[in-house]
């Protein structure tokens, strides 16, 4: 992270972190899925939350 105060942008919240434990967690509670599976998520369609959302309510189906 840079200590350079002026070179602040704003939170991507169109991506989910996998490598963040805090955001797996809340990815699986919010679709009520194991931690492994939202992992196996991120690992076979990439990072980007729309795309995680629709793939986590398919395997809810």
């Amino acid at each position: 992270m840079s200590d350079d105060k002026s070179n602040v942008g704003g939170s991507d919240r169109s991506r989910v972190a996998g490598d963040q434990d805090y955001e797996l967690d809340h990815f699986a509670r919010k679709h009520g899925i194991s931690r492994e599976q939202a992992r196996a998520l991120i690992e076979q369609h990439g990072n980007d939350r729309a795309t995680l959302d629709a793939a986590a309510e398919a395997l809810n189906s």
